[in-house]
């Protein structure tokens, strides 16, 4: 039995279509490039995001070399 047969028999209303998720429909930067200016936008926000946390990374790594690492004896810095 087919779901439309089943459906009717239930008394059941037809199946709705999947909508798929809309077009973006923001303008192209450029018309021969297949790049919106919604995409450019989410480009630049995540690889700031990407940048910032870089920077917080490394600024952990220095302070681990320079400050923890020496204080909990793991090792001694060549300059002292």
């Amino acid at each position: 039995m087919g779901e439309a047969k089943r459906r009717a028999i239930q008394g059941l209303p037809p199946r709705q279509k999947k909508v798929d998720k809309p077009l973006d429909t923001s303008p192209r930067i450029v018309s021969w490039l297949p790049l919106s200016r919604n995409q450019a936008d989410r480009f630049v926000s995540l690889t700031t995001r990407g940048a910032w946390y870089g920077i917080g990374a490394l600024v952990l790594f220095w302070v681990t070399v320079r400050f923890i690492g020496p204080a909990a004896g793991w090792w001694s810095l060549a300059d002292r």
